[in-house]
Formats: structure tokens, sequence, C-alpha cells
């Protein structure tokens, strides 16, 4: 009997997997939003890193007031005004992607179109919001870009984001695919935690932030996904001599 598993998606998470977003996109913008706001808040590079264990942009913003501005948690509407700082963040955020500010991590659009050819489903799973999304995909691949992926699971339309498993367990749904025939491309534990809870396999692309965070579960972990004329650096799991991450290999790790 064959028992090989075959690969029917891959399922993206966005932030430092696609596009190293985070320290020179997100950050950037909250620092922006922060200064319209009349704020005399700065998020440098290392707090910025600690904060990202917190998922979820209005989230993390709870937890900076809850940790160094715990005074601001009187105001009227805390909730609604938090909101509001996070929609001027994601428009500061979106006319940085628009700048074309934002390059695809290497790979990605690569290994994106092969899957299309491949007729290998698409789908996205993220915490981040569907305006990120779009204004990403939109500014790197193209306004078409958004129709090449059957699910798109985003924002908030989960109440337990990550390490919780709930999106992948939303995309699985919406794709009607078991997770045994499914691969998640992540950057961070969080996201490999929330994978795995989904019972799916996973290969970690490093990212800036994430390099030293603990990736065991992982079916490998690469410094990226490479290119022929730029092979990834491999970290840990399965390679066989590989030099860039295609579908041959993608299947070969959910057969491991």
């Amino acid at each position: 009997m064959n028992t090989h598993k075959k690969l029917q998606a891959v399922l993206f998470d966005v932030d430092g997997t696609l596009a190293d977003t985070e320290q020179d996109g997100h950050r950037i913008a909250f620092n922006a939003a922060f200064q319209q706001f009349g704020l005399e808040w700065n998020w440098d590079v290392d707090l910025y890193g600690e904060l990202l264990q917190v998922t979820g942009g209005k989230e993390r913003i709870r937890h900076y007031m809850e940790n160094y501005a715990p005074s601001m948690l009187g105001k009227n509407n805390v909730q609604a005004w938090i909101a509001d700082l996070h929609k001027t963040k994601t428009k500061y955020f979106e006319s940085l992607m628009e700048a074309g500010k934002m390059p695809l991590r290497p790979g990605v659009a690569r290994l994106i179109h092969e899957l299309r050819q491949q007729q290998i489903k698409l789908a996205i799973a993220t915490t981040t919001t569907m305006e990120n999304v779009t204004a990403l995909l939109t500014s790197t691949l193209g306004e078409e870009s958004i129709d090449w992926f059957d699910i798109i699971g985003a924002g908030d339309i989960v109440s337990h984001k990550k390490p919780a498993p709930d999106i992948y367990h939303w995309v699985l749904d919406q794709l009607n695919l078991s997770a045994r025939n499914c691969i998640a491309i992540e950057d961070s534990e969080n996201g490999l935690k929330s994978a795995l809870a989904a019972d799916l396999s996973v290969l970690i692309t490093v990212s800036g932030y994430t390099h030293r965070q603990n990736f065991s579960g992982a079916a490998a972990v690469l410094s990226d996904l490479g290119e022929p004329a730029q092979p990834f650096t491999h970290i840990a799991g399965l390679t066989n001599h590989d030099q860039w991450v295609n579908t041959d290999f993608l299947h070969r790790l959910i057969d491991r």
C-alpha cells in the first residue's frame, strides 16, 4: 500500500516569512503612528524584538502600555483608542509597502510561481491584518496576486492568535484539506507552535528577529528559501544536499 503523502497546499505566514517586514516596516510604522498621536513612545530595534513575543499589533500596544505606560490604561474607551492607533499604524505601513520599501525574501516569488504551475494550492495564515497582506502582495507580486491564494486567513478572523493553532485550523477547514497533505512555512517559534498544534509539517526560514528561537519539531530550519544563484544556509532538519526550496523538496518534507 502506498503511504506517501501528497503535497496539496502550502500555507504561508506573512511577517518575517514572505518579507522581513518587522524591523524596517511594522516598527517604523508604529513609531510614526505614536508621533502622530503625540506620544513620546519609541520602539527601538531591541525593544521591538522583545515586543514581538506578543502576536497581533493591538495586543502588542496593550502589552506595552501594561508594562511601560500603565497610567494610560485608565483612558476612556482604551480599547477603541488602541484600535485607532493601530489603524493609523496600518496606514503608515501600507504607504511603506506602496513605496516599494519591502522586497520579498529570497526564493518566495520563485516558489509561489512554481507551486501555481504545479497546481498546488496556496494559502496564507497570519495574525497581521488583511490590509497589510494586500499591501505586501500587490506591491511585490502585482495586483492580481491576491487571487493566486485559495484562502487568506488574516487579522482577527479567529479569536486566539498564534501560538494557538486556531488560524491554521480555520485555513485547513476553508481549504477542506487534511493537515497531513499540507505544509506551513513560518519564521518564528510562535508560528511553529501554532502550525505543529494543527498537526502540520513546518518549514522554518529564520528572520532577523527569530534566528535564536527554539525550532525543535520543525521538518527543516533554513536561512531562507534560497535561489539557484543564492543557495540557502541549512540550519537543522532535512535537506538532502538541496540548495533552494522547490516543490520536490516540500514533498519530501511532508513525507519524512
